[in-house]
Parts: structure tokens; C-alpha cells; sequence
């Protein structure tokens, strides 16, 4: 059928009058919602409170439905503002691939990527990376942000950071890759070794190797939720339940009170290297096998976006690859 243009205006007309969005509209219910509060979440997006107010009135008009309605002194979104909010990530990770894909068949290599990472990462993965995005892509600007696998997958679900840098032991119970990741994107980057950090005086300081079995009768001292999760894994394979006497998140900590020949601990080779060693302690290795799993968590999709591609490129040349098993 040819259309005549008296139809074509006709059909064009309907179409202009059904609602659209755009990609800010869209970050503007999804901020709102994240941070119950507009003052919030125009902070949260740089734009005014005025400006946040005009654009959520005006998409509310083009609609016909309410997407915020005022609960005391804040507001909270209507059930087709949460629709909204539910959509808007998944749809601004489009569009952002769009535009770098096009960015990039401009020439243009400006873009941002946001990333999150845990603590260990901080001193060791991160500092390379933002060299290597340097000598390689430098028109990348890389932000960055400290956080526990849990809280860095949780900011990507609420599209507060591009990627999250985790981590995740063999058998762990509350692996941040499963049913909090679910829709996500994972990506396994590579491995890091566990360490048995002993006192110098310790019989078994001078191995070259050794089995966490030989280490029942010490007392042990446990780091992190997930991290003494797995140390009890760990201990129980091996016929035993440590005695832990002290818990700490601070392997500077850990290693002091090893030095001080308070206990023994097992830490992960990357926050062992994020310091000098302290004196008096000795580091040995775990049989081969005995590893975390260094993960790139991010929303499915975002690898077309050509910045956050290229930074997921530079994290697996630099965390390395997955030994098969």
C-alpha cells in the first residue's frame, strides 16, 4: 500500500501525540525513587530541585498518571513511577551504549565509567588499571568508590556505578553472584591465591607450602563475614573448626596480631601485597586450588558501551585469566 501524504501527516500526528520518554526523564523517576526525596535525588543527578520538579510535572501531564505522591515531608513514587524506575536502567544502558557506539564512529574518545571495588582492590588492581586506561584509552575518566561485593553489586541494580569489582570463595553461601546478581551481568576476570600468614616462630614458617590441616591447634584470626565464612569452609574440609579468637576487617590488624603470635589467619594474596608485610610474620602458600574468584559484575548490555568495554578489556589483562579446570 502507498501512502498518500494527507495519510502519512495523519499517522506522523498520532505519533506525536502518544508519550514518550527520554533518557533524563527516566533518571529522574529512578533517582527519585532510589532517594525518596527530590531535593535528593536532584543532587544525586546535578540538576536543580526546581528543574526535577518541572520535568517529573511535565512527564506526569504527558501521561496522564501521578509518579510521585507527598508522604510527610518527602515523596515516594506511585506504582507507575516504581514501573518506571524498574525499567529505567536497563534503558539508559542502551541508550549509553548507543551514544558510545556512535561516539566512537565520530572519533570521539571522551567518556566517563564508574566503578566500585573492595578493599583489597583499592591499593592493588585499581592504581594499574587507571595506568593502563591512561597509556591505552586516555580520554576514559575512571571514578571510583570503595565497597564489599554486596553493597558494589547493589550499586549497579540501582545504576549508581558502571561495573563492580567483587569477589567469591569456592562453596560460599552467601555468594554475591547469585540470586542478588540475578539479571545482572558476571564476568570471572581471574583468581587470587589464599596465603597462611603465620608467626615468624611458627614450625610450619619456613615451608613451602602449607596445608591449613597442620594449622587445627592454633588459635585463628577471622576477617570479614564472607571471608570467615569461607575460613570455616576451609578449616571444616580439612577435618576441623578453627578457634577464633579474634575478628577483625583490618589485615593490618590481622597481621599485627600474627606478629605478636596472638593466632594465625589466612588472607587473600591481594591484600597481603596492599602493604609491606609487617616483621615477625611469615607468609606461606595454600595447596594450588585453594582461591578466590575476582568478578566484574555489571548491568547486561553494558559491554556495547565502549568506555566500560574497553575498562572490563584492561581488568581481566590486568586481574588475569581463569585457569581451566
Amino acid at each position: 500500500m502507498i501512502l498518500m501524504p494527507a495519510a502519512y501527516d495523519s499517522i506522523m500526528t498520532d505519533r506525536l501525540d502518544d508519550p514518550g520518554f527520554d533518557a533524563r526523564e527516566l533518571r529522574v523517576v529512578k533517582a527519585v525513587a532510589d532517594t525518596g526525596s527530590i531535593t535528593a535525588a536532584a543532587a544525586q543527578l546535578g540538576f536543580s530541585q526546581p528543574a526535577v520538579s518541572q520535568q517529573l510535572r511535565r512527564l506526569e501531564e504527558r501521561l496522564g498518571v501521578a509518579l510521585v505522591e507527598r508522604v510527610g515531608r518527602g515523596v515516594r513514587v506511585t506504582e507507575a513511577g516504581r514501573v518506571l524506575a524498574h525499567h529505567a536502567a536497563a534503558v539508559t544502558t542502551a541508550l549509553d551504549a548507543a551514544a558510545g557506539e556512535l561516539a566512537e564512529l565520530r572519533g570521539l574518545r571522551s567518556a566517563k565509567v564508574r566503578l566500585a571495588g573492595f578493599p583489597s582492590a583499592s591499593p592493588t588492581v585499581v592504581p594499574r588499571l587507571l595506568a593502563d586506561l591512561a597509556l591505552r584509552h586516555p580520554g576514559i575518566s575512571l571514578t571510583y568508590v570503595e565497597a564489599e561485593p554486596p553493597e558494589a553489586v547493589q550499586a549497579v541494580r540501582e545504576d549508581r556505578t558502571d561495573i563492580a569489582l567483587t569477589f567469591s570463595y569456592p562453596g560460599d553461601r552467601e555468594d554475591p553472584h547469585g540470586s542478588s546478581a540475578r539479571g545482572l551481568a558476571v564476568r570471572a576476570l581471574g583468581t587470587d591465591d589464599l596465603l597462611a600468614v603465620l608467626p615468624a616462630a611458627h614450625p610450619a614458617s619456613d615451608s613451602g607450602s602449607v596445608d591449613v590441616g597442620a594449622l587445627a591447634g592454633d588459635d585463628w584470626i577471622a576477617g570479614c563475614p564472607r571471608c570467615r565464612g569461607h575460613l570455616l569452609e576451609l578449616c571444616g574440609r580439612a577435618g576441623f573448626a578453627p578457634h577464633i579468637a579474634f575478628e577483625t576487617d583490618n589485615v593490618v590488624a590481622v597481621e599485627g596480631l600474627v606478629a605478636q603470635g596472638i593466632g594465625v589467619a589466612v588472607l587473600p594474596r591481594m591484600a597481603v601485597e596492599s602493604f609491606p608485610p609487617l616483621p615477625g610474620i611469615a607468609v606461606v602458600p595454600l595447596p594450588p586450588g585453594e582461591e578466590r574468584t575476582i568478578h566484574a559484575v555489571t548491568a547486561r548490555g553494558a559491554d556495547r558501551v565502549p568506555a566500560v568495554r574497553a575498562t572490563l578489556t584492561a581488568l581481566a589483562r590486568l586481574v588475569g585469566p581463569v585457569p581451566a579446570n
